[in-house]
């Protein structure tokens, strides 16, 4: 619940751009996919850009409708991914294979990173 009210307290300020580090990180997964679907709303409704970062490809790939994966120090973009919009994604979206080819080609960038990581 606290960061369901964090995010409204953001939101009530009516901001053009909505920036969230890791916001919902240390949530459990159910109430982690309720906010992401939360946040979906909200970001339809009220049309704002949201630069959302997290660690997680699965949500990246839900969320998202363009993806910069980042490399390690210094921090670089490494890649720009460019999704189908979440305009209209719903929990049903994480079963079809539109999502899993999202969530497969930024783990492909990933694990590309990863061999150039030292």
């Amino acid at each position: 619940m606290r960061m369901r009210v964090s995010v409204a307290r953001a939101i009530a300020a009516e901001p053009k751009l909505l920036l969230m580090d890791e916001p919902f990180a240390a949530l459990d997964e159910f109430t982690r996919q309720s906010l992401n679907d939360d946040l979906l709303k909200l970001w339809a409704e009220d049309q704002l850009t949201v630069i959302f970062v997290t660690h997680s490809v699965f949500e990246s790939a839900y969320l998202s409708s363009r993806v910069a994966v980042m490399t390690p120090r210094p921090g670089e973009i490494a890649a720009d991914i460019a999704l189908s919009s979440p305009r209209g994604r719903d929990p049903g979206y994480r079963l079809v294979p539109e999502f899993t080819a999202a969530a497969r080609q930024i783990t492909t960038s990933l694990h590309g990173l990863m061999g150039t990581a030292r």
